[in-house]
C-alpha cells in the first residue's frame, strides 16, 4: 500500500464525510546505535494459521489492488507534481529490524514490528518505499478502525505522546508528503492529515509525535506520524504503514541526521511458500550497505513530477543470456523500484517480446493455458515442474546493476497446476512506465543510498 495511490475521485466524498465526523468526535475524547531488525511478509501476522490452513488471501484481490496502484502511479507521473524534499546531513549509524511476509492478512507486502509510545507497545507495520507519511490506527477510533492483529494503539497510555498544532512546520509539510492539503481540528487544536489511496482506501487522523522504538533499544524521541481515527480500505490486518519514500517526513528522512540518508532490505520469499515464516531484514542507515564487490549500483534519477519515488534507468532485459529483440528506445520509460507493488510491470513492447520468448522456450514442454487477471503468460504445470525448465531472466540497469531472476522470482503458481510468468505489461501504454515489484526483489539485498543518489543490488541476502 502506498500514498502514491492517492486521491482517486471516488475517495473525495468519503474523506470529506470522515473529517466532519472526526471533528464531532473530538468533543468526546482526549488524546493524551546499531541493531539488526527482521522483515516479514504479512502472511506471518496471524498466529492462528496452521501449516495446513488455507491462506486468507486472494490472488485476484492482490493483483487487482496491484493494478490500481500501478494505474495511480502512472496518473501521477502524467498529471501531478509534488514538492522536493531535503536530504539531511550524515552521521552514519545503523538501525535494523526483522522484515516478514504478510499474505495471511490479504497483502502482498511486508511488515516490521516497531514500538510506539512510553512505555513502548509493538505494532506490525507494512513497509512501503512509495509512502512518505507513516501512520497507524489509534484509539478511540473516532470514526472507524479496521481489524488488526495487534491491540490498537491507545495514545493516552503513552507519556511521550502529543499532537502537533496546525501552525507546526510538520503540518505545513503534509502537502508535499501526502499530496493532500492538511486540515485543522479546532476542538483538538491539532493538525489533521489525510492519506488517501488510488483504490479509495484512506487514513485520516491527527498528526502526532511520540517515541518510536526499533528493535529493543534504538529510539527516535519525537517521531512524526499519523494517529489514525478513520482508516478504511485494503490494509489487511496490519496496524498501519511505515513510509520509506525520499521525503523529510518518512522514516529515513527523520533518521537521516543520525543514521545517514539511506536504507536496505531483503524481502523473504512469500508466494512460493504461503505458510512459511521466513524472515528478511530492514536496515536503516548508510552503514547498512558497505562499499563492496557484492553490490552493483545504478544511479537514482530525479523525476520532477514525483520526487519521493525511487527512479532508475532500465537498459535491457535478457532471457537465457540473450537480449530481447526490441530497440533501446523501448526501455526509455520512467522506471521505479518499489516495495509496495507486487508484480513487475514493463512497457508493453518490452513485455510482449519477453512473453513471446518465454512461451517459445516453455511451450516445448508445457501447454499454454488462459491467463489469470493481469498475468497472461501461463502454463499447465506446477511451480516445481516448471522450475527446472524456466530460463533465467536478467533485468539490467544503467551502470551494469542487474537482477538475475531464477524461477522463484519469475513464476507464480496461481492455482494448483497453473503457473504464470509473474511479470505484466504497463496498463496504459500511451504513457508507459516500468515498476520493479517486490516479487522480483525477493531474496536480493536492495540498498537505497539516497545521500549519494544510487540504488544497488546484492545476491542472496535472505531466503
Amino acid at each position: 500500500m502506498s500514498f502514491f495511490w492517492f486521491l482517486f475521485f471516488s475517495a473525495h466524498l468519503a474523506i470529506a464525510t470522515s473529517l466532519v465526523q472526526l471533528e464531532e468526535n473530538d468533543l468526546r475524547h482526549k488524546l493524551g546505535g546499531g541493531m539488526y531488525l527482521s522483515l516479514y511478509h504479512v502472511k506471518s501476522l496471524d498466529p492462528s494459521l496452521k501449516s495446513n490452513s488455507k491462506p486468507p488471501f486472494s490472488y485476484s484481490d492482490i493483483l487487482k489492488k496491484d493494478q490500481d496502484r500501478v494505474r495511480y502511479i502512472q496518473s501521477k507521473l502524467t498529471n501531478k507534481v509534488d514538492a522536493k524534499s531535503s536530504d539531511g546531513s550524515l552521521e552514519p549509524k545503523l538501525v535494523s529490524t526483522p522484515l516478514r511476509s504478510g499474505l495471511s492478512i490479504g497483502s502482498g507486502n511486508y511488515y516490521v514490528n516497531v514500538g510506539l509510545g512510553t512505555p513502548p507497545k509493538y505494532f506490525s507495520m507494512i513497509v512501503d518505499t512509495g509512502s512518505s507519511l507513516s501512520w497507524l490506527q489509534c484509539k478511540p477510533c473516532a470514526v472507524f478502525c479496521h481489524s488488526q492483529v495487534d491491540p490498537i494503539f491507545d495514545p493516552s497510555t503513552s507519556k511521550s505522546y502529543k499532537t502537533l498544532p496546525c501552525s507546526s512546520t510538520q503540518c505545513s509539510s503534509l502537502k508535499a508528503s501526502t499530496l493532500n492539503d492538511p486540515g485543522c481540528s479546532t476542538s483538538a487544536k491539532a493538525c489533521v492529515y489525510k492519506a488517501s489511496y488510488g483504490d479509495s482506501s484512506f487514513s485520516i487522523g491527527y498528526l502526532s509525535q511520540d517515541l518510536l522504538t526499533l528493535g529493543s533499544s534504538e529510539t527516535i524521541p519525537s517521531f512524526v506520524y499519523g494517529c489514525g481515527q478513520d482508516n478504511q480500505g485494503l490494509f489487511g490486518r496490519a496496524a498501519g504503514i511505515l513510509g520509506l519514500a525520499n521525503d523529510k517526513l518518512s522514516l529515513i528522512g527523520q533518521l537521516s541526521n543520525k543514521n545517514g540518508y539511506g536504507f536496505s532490505y531483503c524481502l523473504p520469499t512469500s508466494f512460493s511458500s504461503a505458510n512459511s515464516s521466513k524472515e528478511g531484514f530492514l536496515s536503516v542507515g548508510t552503514s547498512s550497505f558497505p562499499q563492496s564487490s557484492s553490490y552493483k549500483f545504478t544511479p537514482l534519477i530525479n523525476n520532477p513530477k514525483i520526487h519521493s519515488l525511487y527512479f532508475v534507468e532500465l537498459t535491457a532485459i535478457t532471457v537465457a543470456g540473450k537480449p530481447l529483440g526490441v530497440s533501446a528506445s523501448s526501455y526509455k520509460a520512467p522506471t521505479i523500484i518499489d516495495s509496495g507493488t507486487v508484480i513487475t510491470r514493463l512497457p508493453m513492447s518490452v513485455y510482449t517480446a519477453l512473453s513471446n520468448t518465454f512461451v517459445k522456450i516453455l511451450s516445448k514442454k508445457y501447454a499454454q493455458v488462459p491467463g489469470f487477471s493481469i498475468l497472461d503468460t501461463c502454463f499447465k504445470g506446477s511451480l516445481k515442474d516448471l522450475s527446472s525448465a524456466v530460463p533465467e531472466i536478467e533485468i539490467v540497469f544503467e551502470g551494469g546493476a542487474n537482477l538475475p531472476l531464477k524461477a522463484e522470482n519469475t513464476l507464480l503458481e496461481i492455482e494448483t497446476g497453473t503457473t504464470c510468468l509473474a511479470i505484466a505489461g504497463s496498463p496504459d501504454d500511451s504513457n508507459p512506465i516500468a515498476i520493479i515489484g517486490n516479487f522480483q526483489q525477493q531474496t536480493f539485498t536492495v540498498a537505497y543510498d539516497v545521500a549519494n543518489s544510487k540504488v544497488g543490488f546484492a545476491p542472496s541476502g535472505c531466503q
